[in-house]
This record gives structure tokens, C-alpha cells and sequence, in this order.
């Protein structure tokens, strides 16, 4: 979409300078009916939703739709000319019930529980080189197979065998395919009778081997169990004895016996020990404490007594004295049993410790005797023991043998087989190979499958801006108006003014059905947007607004001049700078002369009100154009554009200046940091994100206040978010008075 305003071929007329005095009471402009503040974007928000992935199957549905029906006649195409393939199948039954023998344990032995480990062996077996080889060499498989350069003493594998088992049976499934059908059953059947016929052989080989080995093994062990027979009776004899098990019972249970009372005797010499001990070190209390203690005791007493009734009586008599002195006579008395009494326990102790350390010496002795006894029987009742055991085993694996040997021979001659085919292979009468309808739905999954991923896929890679939730989860910033695809641009003035869409000699430009259609969808977009800027703060008001893009060709000018039309249609004082200074349009969008403008002011040469012009068809806008284009434009931007637009600012409701590309020039971002917020224009579908991120972190860095993005040329057919534009021209059309009305 090429979005220009075609020049109005009307007279320009400047400023008088009484209509740029300073507004005093701002007026706020009207809210649209069912207007609702954009809504603050979610940080958290990171990945799209589900509705994105259904919007994108929607929009690609029918290249979708021609890729999968495509693939679907190609692989019927692919279908009907391949050659058919016929498979036919035999049934091998395996009865694990059937007894291998007659008598012994093959007649008895029951179904283990390894049905699983049991049929792969079967399969296994089936598939050997044994089975299959008789069979390959008797049809010549291997060359209708294709496998010419396979060596004569490889093993034989057949491709086009299929070994198959039902669930939950013991039956096997063995299929071999052919485009010959009467081939595929007679190799089949004949791979099942190779099968049985090699079973059997490996049972009678295996039999044949058992009693040969069993034979051979039957006279070794013949003389091994007279050997150990022999050696026991020997042992027998040196050892003269009828059971040693019994005499080393005996031994043992008196062992026992004399190792408890020399435990006793231990710790009753230890206990008279201590005594002895203690007596010996002549302490009263150790005599006292002993079994003859007791007489010593009631002496001790005695003796306290008496030096208490001694001690009164000194203190009251002489030494001369009768009673002193039979007290005195008392009391060495009393002192001299003590000691006696004292020397006659000590006495009686140490014989009491010399007896018991004499019985505790005999004790030992006799258990050292007893246990010498019990090892030497014992080691003997070992070795006696071992060579019974080594001769009754021997017997009785010898009496086994003999036993297995004769019932081998029997089940030799009974060969029952537990696997028998339970269904033959027949000639099939239609193919399994090519399966169309199975072909078709693969190709059908398969096709849509790649559809989608390709389809969502491609929007994965997009890195374009296209919908205001995508830059709000990948840039973090607030989309503030949509601007709709208008065909047939050239040719009109604007769509944001109603009388705009007629030449200066009142014939209209486009036809009437179609203006009002474009009106309703791109002039409700600007207006929206006008809505949506003014409102965004309600705590401030927005005088001035910078109109910039990342890169040339996003549509910002003509999105600011249609900004500032609609501005002025609402009966507010709108101006309009054209701020590129290095490649001017609003001059020729609006039919101006470039010859005065902003360069002229910031050079000095004329004041700013001098260069404002005023537009007939809209009396409430006036235009500042860039003027005589400059290399020069950063340096002139410094010099006083900063006054222009606070001047300017006091001077009308809205400034509205029209800046270059952000990227690759620096005066948009010193013009950033001059206005009130500034807005950036993406084209939708073609602008890059890295651009924009590039420019909303450009414009961070200097602060300055973001508005928001407005995404220009957008299509319902490239977000799911701009359903409703399609839904313009149909409202209106069922209610045209809403046209004439707006």
C-alpha cells in the first residue's frame, strides 16, 4: 500500500498572527461511544495463545487443503501402479500340554510359566538356517527375492517371511508373500513342514546324545562308589568304634559339665582372693566384712564402749584410782581379743583361698583333659562322617543313573511332537500389497501433519510486526492504533476528512460507494488512534507528539498528516511540522511550496508563525513545511526547534511533528526529547522486530515518553486481531444513514 495525499490544487494562505495567541483553558476532546482505554500489556505473557495457532490453520486452509490433496493423488497415482503382492499365512499349533515321555518326569512335568521366552524361541528356531535353507534351495527364493550376491555358506534369511503370534495363544503365524499367490502358500506350508521335521530331529539327536553321555558316565561312577565304600569300611575298622556321633555327644555334654563348675571355681577364688587380700593388709573393716567377721564385730563395739565408759572415768579419777585402773584393765583385755580375733581370721582365710585355688588348678586340668578327648573324637567323627556321606551319595546317584538310563531308553522309542500345523497355507485371492485406502490415510495424516508444521513453522520465522499481542509479548510496548489496507490510494486527498475526497473543482475523485466504504474503515482507524493517543495518560495532555518510524517507507507521514486532519475536524487547533528536513513530503501531499519552511526558521531567517500555512478545506489545521532540503538537518535541529515547538505548543491544542527514520539519523532522537510522546509507525508484515526493538530501545535510553506503535497496512488475512476490519463496509452498508451521519 503507497499512501500519499494528492495535492489539493487550492491557494495557501499563512497564518495571521492573531490566531496563534496562546490557548488559555485546553479543551478536552470527546470520547467516542463504547470507547475502552487500551489495556495495560501483560509482562508475563511470553508465548502466543491458542487462538494465534487456530488463526494461522485458518488463514493457510486452503494451501493447506491443495498441498494434502495433492500428496493424496499422487500416493493413489503411486498406489495403482505397483505391483500387488499376495501373502499367505499357515498355523502352527505348539501344545505345551503334551507330555515328552511315558514314564519318569517327562510324563509328569508340568507347563512352566515362560510362554513368552518359549515362543521366541520357536520363532527364533523358525527362522534358523536349518528351516529355511531346504526351502529356499527347493523354490529358488533367493533369486525371486532379488538376493543373487548373497555367498553359498552365509545363512539363508528370507525378506519376505513374516513370523507372527497372536495374543494371548501358543499359536505361530508363519507368512511368506510372492507375487505369484500359489508360491506364497506352497512356501509357507513348506517352511511349517521343515519346521516340524527339524523339531523332531533335534529331540531324537538329543536323546541319543543323553544315553551315550549317560552310559559313559554310568562306569565311572560304578567305581567311584566302590571306592568310597571301601574306605569307610577301613576307617571303620582303625577306628574301633561303632558310632562316634554318641561318644562325641557324651564328651560333649561333660565338657560342658566341668567348663560350668570351673567357672564357679574361678569366681570363688577371686572372690576369697579379694579377702585374703584385704585381712592381709590388716584392715579392720576387710576383717569384718568376712564370714568369721562377725565375732570381730561385736569386740569392736565392746572395745567402743569401753574407751567412752574409760575416757569419763579418767576425767574424774586418778591414775591411782581402783576404778581407773580396773577400766584401764577392762579395756586392754577387750584390745587383746581384738587382735587375737583379727589373727585368727586371717588364719582361716588364707586357708580358705589356698583351697580354692587348689580346686579351681583341678578343674582346669581336667577340662583340658576332656576337651583334648572331645577334638581328637571329634576330628575322627568328621572325616567318619564325610566318608558316609561320600559313599551313600555315590550309591544313590548310581542307583539314579541306572534308573534314568532305562527310562531314556523307553521314551527314546516315543517321540509324541507338540507341535503340529493346525491350519495350511492356501492361495490367497487378493493382495496385501499395495493397501490403497491405507496408503491414502497415511498420505492424508502425513500431509496434514507437514501442513501444519510448515504453516506454523512459517509463522514461527516471520520476524515482521503483525499483530498488537505479538509487540506487546516480544517488545514490550503498547500498540495504540491499527491502520487498515486501502486500495486505489492515489487519486484522493485523505481519508480522514469527508470533504477531502473531492478536487478543488468539486468532482469527486472516487466513487461515492466506495468513499464511504474506505471512510468507515480508515477514517474510524485514525480516529481511533486520535482517541486512543489523547486518552492514553490521563494524568497529562499531550501538546506536542513526534510521528517517526525505524526505516523509510512505513507510511509515518501520511499517518501524520491524517492524524492531524482528524485533530482539526474535532474543532481543535492542530499544526502540522514536517520535521524531515532531508527528503520533505508534506509539501507535496498538501501542494505546497517548499521554498519556506522549518529550515528557514531554525537558520534564523524567518520566524516560525511567519512560515505556518492554513488549509481552506480545513481551517482548524495549519502546516509548517520543512522547507529547502539539508544535509545540514542534525545541526539545525539543535538550534532552536526545542523553542519552536514550546512556543507552538501554547499556541494550539495539538503539535504534530512529522520526524525521519529513527535508524541510520540522529535528529529524530533529538526531537524525541523535545515533545510530549512520541509515536512510532511500523508497517505491518514488512517491518522487521529487531528495527522496532532497535528504536523503542533507542528512544528508552533517551527517556523519552513512548506513546505507543501504530501498525499501518494491516489485512484480516494477516492477524487473527483484525477480524473486525472485514466487518466495516457490511455495518455500514446495512445502516447507510451511519455513513451520512459520520
Amino acid at each position: 500500500m503507497q499512501q500519499e495525499l494528492i495535492p489539493s490544487e487550492q491557494p495557501i494562505r499563512y497564518v495571521p498572527a492573531e490566531r496563534l495567541a496562546v490557548i488559555s483553558e485546553p479543551r478536552i476532546p470527546a470520547l467516542p461511544p463504547n470507547f475502552l482505554p487500551p489495556a495495560e500489556p501483560d509482562p508475563e505473557s511470553t508465548s502466543a495463545p491458542l487462538s494465534h495457532y487456530l488463526w494461522i490453520l485458518r488463514r493457510q486452509r486452503w494451501r493447506m487443503l491443495a498441498f494434502v490433496a495433492v500428496v493424496m493423488t499422487a500416493t493413489w497415482f503411486l498406489s495403482q501402479r505397483l505391483t500387488p503382492v499376495y501373502e499367505s499365512t499357515v498355523t502352527i499349533d505348539i501344545d505345551r500340554q503334551t507330555p515328552q515321555g511315558v514314564i519318569g518326569a517327562e510324563s509328569t512335568r508340568s507347563m512352566l510359566n515362560d510362554a513368552d521366552q518359549f515362543i521366541a524361541t520357536q520363532i527364533r528356531l523358525v527362522q534358523s538356517d536349518s528351516v529355511l535353507r531346504p526351502v529356499a534351495a527347493k523354490y529358488d527364493l533367493l533369486r525371486h527375492e532379488g538376493q543373487t550376491d548373497v555367498r553359498p555358506e552365509a545363512p539363508v534369511q528370507l525378506k519376505r517371511l513374516k513370523i507372527a503370534r497372536p495374543p494371548n495363544t501358543y499359536l505361530l503365524l508363519v507368512s511368506y508373500r510372492s507375487p505369484d499367490p500359489g508360491l506364497a502358500a506352497q512356501v509357507a506350508n513348506a517352511i511349517a513342514q521343515s519346521y516340524l521335521t527339524h523339531t523332531y530331529n533335534i529331540r531324537m539327536r538329543a536323546s541319543s546324545n543323553l544315553t551315550d553321555f549317560m552310559e559313559q558316565q554310568l562306569d565311572e561312577l560304578r567305581a567311584k562308589m566302590e571306592r568310597s565304600s571301601l574306605a569307610l569300611n577301613r576307617f571303620e575298622r582303625e577306628l574301633n568304634m561303632i558310632n562316634p556321633e554318641e561318644k562325641t555327644n557324651i564328651l560333649s555334654a561333660r565338657l560342658l559339665q566341668l567348663n560350668t563348675e570351673y567357672t564357679n571355681a574361678q569366681a570363688d577364688r577371686v572372690k576369697k582372693e579379694a579377702a585374703f587380700q584385704s585381712i592381709k593388709n590388716n584392715t579392720l573393716e576387710a576383717a569384718q566384712v568376712s564370714t568369721q567377721g562377725e565375732a570381730l564385730k561385736r569386740l569392736t563395739e565392746r572395745l567402743g564402749e569401753l574407751r567412752e565408759k574409760f575416757a569419763e572415768i579418767r576425767s574424774h579419777y586418778g591414775p591411782a584410782h581402783p576404778e581407773y585402773k580396773r577400766a584401764s584393765a577392762q579395756l586392754a583385755e577387750i584390745e587383746r581379743q581384738l587382735d587375737a580375733g583379727r589373727r585368727n581370721i586371717l588364719g582361716r582365710v588364707e586357708v580358705e583361698y589356698r583351697e580354692s585355688t587348689r580346686r579351681e588348678q583341678m578343674l582346669l586340668n581336667e577340662v583340658a583333659g576332656s576337651k583334648g578327648e572331645f577334638d581328637r573324637i571329634n576330628s575322627r567323627s568328621f572325616q567318619y562322617q564325610s566318608l558316609k556321606r561320600e559313599a551313600d551319595a555315590d550309591k544313590r546317584l548310581y542307583e539314579e543313573l541306572v534308573r534314568k538310563i532305562k527310562e531314556a531308553g523307553i521314551n527314546a522309542g516315543f517321540q509324541n511332537s507338540n507341535i503340529r500345523v493346525a491350519d495350511a497355507a492356501r492361495p490367497p485371492q487378493k493382495a496385501v500389497f499395495p493397501d490403497v485406502r491405507l496408503n491414502l490415510i497415511v498420505a492424508f495424516l502425513l500431509s496434514t501433519l507437514i501442513a501444519v508444521g510448515f504453516a506454523v513453522a512459517s509463522d514461527a520465522l516471520d520476524t515482521t510486526v503483525r499483530d498488537p499481542e505479538q509487540v506487546v509479548r516480544t517488545l514490550g510496548t503498547e500498540v495504540i492504533g491499527s491502520l487498515p489496507v486501502v486500495k486505489n490510494w492515489r487519486g484522493r486527498l485523505g481519508l480522514a476528512s469527508g470533504s477531502a475526497n473531492v478536487s478543488a473543482s468539486g468532482k469527486a475523485l472516487v466513487p461515492v460507494k466506495q468513499r464511504e466504504e474506505e471512510t468507515t474503515g480508515f477514517g474510524e482507524s485514525i480516529r481511533t488512534l486520535r482517541t486512543s493517543i489523547l486518552l492514553s495518560d490521563m494524568d497529562r495532555r499531550y501538546r506536542s507528539l513526534l510521528v517517526t518510524s525505524a526505516s523509510p517507507g512505513e507510511g509515518k507521514s501520511t499517518t501524520a498528516a491524517h492524524l492531524a486532519i482528524a485533530h482539526a475536524e474535532q474543532g481543535q487547533r492542530t499544526l502540522l511540522i514536517d520535521g524531515d528536513m532531508r527528503r520533505p513530503s508534506v509539501h507535496r501531499r498538501f501542494n505546497l511550496p517548499a521554498n519556506l519552511g522549518l529550515t528557514n526558521v531554525l537558520l534564523g531567517e524567518v520566524s516560525w508563525r511567519s512560515a505556518v500555512v492554513n488549509l481552506d478545506s480545513t481551517p482548524m489545521l495549519d502546516i509548517l513545511p520543512a522547507g529547502p532540503p539539508s544535509r545540514r538537518a542534525s545541526d539545525l535541529v539543535g538550534r532552536g526547534l526545542s523553542e519552536v515547538l514550546e512556543e507552538a505548543g501554547r499556541a494550539y491544542d495539538l503539535v504534530i511533528l512529522d520526524a525521519p527514520p529513527l535508524l541510520g539519523f540522529s535528529e529524530p532522537l533529538q526531537m524525541a526529547s523535545s515533545v510530549d510522546g512520541v509515536v512510532i509507525v511500523v508497517r505491518a508484515g514488512e517491518t522487521d522486530r529487531k528495527s522496532v526493538r532497535g528504536v523503542v530501545t533507542s528512544l528508552k535510553r533517551l527517556r523519552a515518553n513512548i506513546v505507543g506503535i501504530v501498525l499501518n497496512g494491516v489485512h484480516k488475512e494477516m492477524s487473527d486481531s483484525y477480524y473486525y476490519y472485514g466487518h466495516y463496509s457490511k455495518y455500514y452498508q446495512q445502516n447507510p444513514s451511519t455513513t451520512e451521519a459520520s
